[in-house]
């Protein structure tokens, strides 16, 4: 039996949809209320619970092999810092306490390419690089550094615990309409679109979620795996974006000390009407910081190999077309 924590996200039902696939039993752990359409008609056990409430994990693992810990917390505002702090480290500290009370065999934890330290640019970002808990670029990268440490120290402790890194996932069922989601679509749909001067590693979510499978299945106690795509600057994926719709779209890219001027400005709209801002300090600085990385250990060790981007913009356009009015915008804090 496998647990995915986070199993209603964007990466979590894929990776759902991948184990069903294989005909695996798969429980799922959402929270109380949570919108679960992205599991709608999936043969999955949905069980209601909180990374933050032990006595729920020790009851969601009841009978498991493996837990694929996916649930944690993303906020664009210096705000959210301290709510980050609770689930994404001491929810991981309780995930592995939880673990060690009964049984299960092995972890599988999704941690972020952003959680490794931030080499200059020129140098590749591969897994010897390690977790900074102290990223100056924001409380997300550090707490899921802080988090991945946590599991470094229970493998070295005797648990069969494994971290996976990856990029920028883009892709199909996207229901809660993640940012990149949000761009892409945005992108599809307006003549005149908005971008910036940067680029960065995107990734297909079908891929990723094979990868973990690939970890869990081959990889090795302990090791630390990047499952990355496709080094791309933003006006190169709109290329794409234009490519795979056949209409002809415009791409205006500020200048980037106007997006710096422009970002905090777009973070405090977002405050204030809960609409999603184009950029955020924390988005400019993911493009323009270094992000040349590699998965050649994945390729090498485990066999992963991602498609084309090219390929996973055709089926995120197709799938939004076709699934627009069954997703839902998820706010951040």
């Amino acid at each position: 039996m496998n647990l995915v924590t986070g199993g209603a996200g964007h990466l979590g039902n894929v990776l759902v949809r991948e184990l069903v696939a294989r005909g695996e039993a798969v429980r799922v752990l959402i929270l109380p209320g949570e919108d679960t359409q992205s599991l709608s008609g999936l043969p999955v056990e949905i069980v209601e619970g909180n990374v933050l409430d032990p006595d729920s994990l020790i009851q969601a693992m009841d009978g498991v092999d493996v837990v694929f810990h996916m649930a944690g917390l993303v906020s664009i505002t210096p705000e959210g810092a301290g709510l980050m702090q609770n689930v994404n480290v001491q929810g991981t500290q309780n995930v592995i306490d939880a673990i060690r009370s009964t049984g299960v065999k092995q972890l599988i934890y999704t941690s972020s390419i952003h959680a490794l330290e931030r080499p200059p640019l020129g140098v590749s970002i591969n897994e010897t690089c390690q977790f900074d808990p102290e990223n100056p670029a924001g409380a997300y990268d550090c707490t899921k550094a802080q988090a991945s440490l946590l599991v470094e120290q229970a493998a070295q402790a005797g648990m069969d615990a494994r971290i996976v890194c990856p990029t920028g996932v883009v892709g199909p069922h996207d229901y809660r309409r993640s940012e990149m989601g949000e761009l892409i679509h945005s992108w599809v749909k307006n003549p005149i679109n908005l971008g910036a001067k940067g680029a960065f590693d995107f990734v297909d979510v079908r891929d990723v979620a094979v990868g973990h499978i690939l970890v869990r299945d081959q990889g090795k106690p302990g090791e630390t795996y990047i499952l990355g795509g496709e080094h791309i600057e933003l006006r190169a994926l709109h290329k794409l974006i234009k490519k795979v719709t056949g209409k002809d779209k415009r791409f205006i890219s500020f200048p980037l000390p106007i997006v710096k001027i422009v970002a905090p400005l777009a973070e405090l709209y977002y405050k204030i009407t809960k609409t999603k801002p184009l950029f955020t300090r924390y988005a400019i600085e993911t493009i323009i910081s270094n992000s040349d990385i590699s998965y050649e250990k994945a390729k090498k060790e485990l066999g992963y190999k991602p498609r084309k981007l090219l390929n996973t913009i055709a089926d995120t356009v197709d799938w939004w077309r076709e699934n627009f009015r069954k997703t839902k915008k998820s706010l951040r804090i």
